[in-house]
């Protein structure tokens, strides 16, 4: 298995299809990557030559971040967001939708399994 930003990627995938398994590389960015260097990405995985490995580790760290820096700024961003008391700073640290989703109905994902709240039984009149 070819060795990609600290990701073992699949052998036997065409390369345009292994080169998602990377954190922050999608359908558009794996074809660029590989249209920059020049390789076919029909090419499976395996049948790579070193040199063509290198090739893309070399594109991929001079144009994109993938993996743990990627997942490091996009926190460092929230967390930025926390900081100076933003709308979606607020919105994270309540774990609310952040992008103006409805919550009355939906947001079980982002809200978490509901909580039921116990009913109000019907107050008893003194007295009687």
């Amino acid at each position: 298995m070819p060795r990609i930003s600290g990701i073992d990627i699949p052998n036997d995938k065409p390369i345009r299809i292994s080169l998602r398994y990377i954190y922050g590389l999608g359908p558009t960015n794996s074809d660029k990557i590989l249209k920059e260097a020049g390789i076919d990405g029909q090419r499976r995985a395996k049948d790579l030559t070193e040199d063509e490995i290198a090739k893309i580790i070399g594109v991929i760290d001079r144009y994109t971040l993938v993996e743990g820096a990627l997942r490091r700024s996009i926190q460092q961003n929230i967390t930025r967001l926390r900081d100076i008391a933003s709308y979606r700073g607020q919105r994270h640290r309540k774990s609310l939708p952040v992008r103006g989703q409805r919550t009355r109905s939906n947001a079980r994902t982002r809200k978490g399994p509901r909580k039921t709240v116990a009913g109000k039984k019907g107050v008893k009149e003194l007295g009687k």
